[in-house]
This record gives C-alpha cells, structure tokens and sequence, in this order.
C-alpha cells in the first residue's frame, strides 16, 4: 500500500507537517504540490524550497492542476504544468475535477496527449467516482473515490471492470476519517481494490490542510 499526499497547506503555515512529511517522503506515492489551486502565477519560495527537499528525499511530485470537468481550455492547463514543471521540478500532475463521462473521454485523451508530449511523467486523474473504462487506460493512476468516510463505508459501489485492472492503477482518497479507524481505512482501500490510497481525519471545507495519521503511523502501509 502506498499514499497519495494531498497536502493543501503553506510551508509557512505549517512547517512541522512538511518536515515529517519530508522525512517519510520513501514511504508515498507520491505528493500533490498545490501552492494556488494550482502554480500560481508566479513561484512561491517556501513551495520551491519544500519541492528540493521532498526530491532529495525520494519523494515524487505531481503538481495540482484544476480541469474544472472540461470546462478550461486545454492550453491554460497546459501551461499550469509547464510552471509546475519549471518552478517546482514536478515529475508529473495531479488532474482535479476530471470528466468521469463517455462524453468527456475525448477531451481528455488528447489533454493527456498533450502532456505527454510536454514532459509530463506520471499522469493522475481524479473524477473522484469510478469513470467510464476508458479513462484508466489513459493515466498512470485514477482517483476513483474522493469522499467522507461515512460515505465511503456506507455507499461504495465498484464496477466489475476495475477487476480487469491492476490495483496499483487505482487510488481511494478519504477525508473525515476517525484516526482510530485510519488502519482500518488504508485495509478497507486495499481490499476493494486500490494499492494507492490517502486516509486523512480532515473535514470540509478543507480536509487535506493535514497529514495522513498513516504515513507516520505505518500500520498497513509500505512505501
């Protein structure tokens, strides 16, 4: 099992979470950067110094880009990752607020194309439900649940073709969780099929201002 880290905080902010981060920086999957719902416009030091150190530690970075569900133009998201890319070093983008429809898979192959062609190594799309097949095949990783853990438990429901794929194509990112089920949450994600997953105890309107109890935890987790 490994963890996704949306960690939607200020270096500045607080520090102590990037610096345990930093040191468990082995045992993700990677980090989500996200200085401004995105790069901003223009770079932020205590993003780019907590990037260095993230990298020197092994960590891999994606940084955040909204899609707004096919509403931005291709372009701008485009340009997001290139600054992405030329202020934090980000190896890769975490796509937010993906098309989950038929419609809409289109659209997305050719953004993920155009990516690619920019560079672009590790691809995250985040429908946060389980979209239609075809998105799966176009991305290193698919979100397939983003939500409170009273809904996770309660009305999770998972398609019989994500038994075609490998689980490690597969994330689950649950907010609200009681710390003391965070364990149960990271077996709960692996037996439902998704070897990536971030268990935070966070609530609206911002659940990723904090660390996961998982990365420093360890129970369950390998890196």
């Amino acid at each position: 099992m490994s963890l996704l880290i949306p960690l939607y905080v200020h270096p500045a902010e607080d520090p102590g979470a990037w610096h345990r981060l930093i040191t468990a920086a082995t045992r993700t999957y990677a980090v989500v950067l996200n200085p401004a719902s995105g790069p901003g416009t223009a770079p932020d030091p205590a993003f780019a110094a907590a990037a260095r150190s993230l990298r020197a530690a092994g960590a891999r970075l994606l940084g955040y880009v909204d899609t707004d569900y096919g509403v931005r133009d291709r372009a701008a998201i485009t340009e997001d990752a290139r600054r992405h890319q030329a202020w934090y070093a980000a190896d890769g983008c975490f796509l937010d607020r993906v098309t989950a429809t038929t419609a809409g898979l289109p659209a997305c192959r050719h953004l993920v194309r155009d990516l690619r062609r920019l560079g672009v190594g590790t691809v995250v799309l985040n429908p946060g439900v389980h979209p239609a097949p075809g998105y799966t095949r176009l991305a290193d990783l698919t979100v397939t649940f983003e939500g409170h853990w009273s809904t996770y438990v309660s009305a999770f429901t998972r398609p019989e073709w994500t038994a075609r794929h490998p689980a490690d194509r597969f994330c689950h990112l649950v907010y609200g969780v009681p710390e003391v089920l965070v364990p149960l949450a990271v077996r709960t994600a692996r037996e439902r099929g998704a070897a990536v997953c971030g268990p935070v105890t966070g609530e609206p309107p911002n659940p990723w201002a904090g660390l996961s109890p998982a990365l420093t935890g360890g129970e369950g987790v390998e890196g």
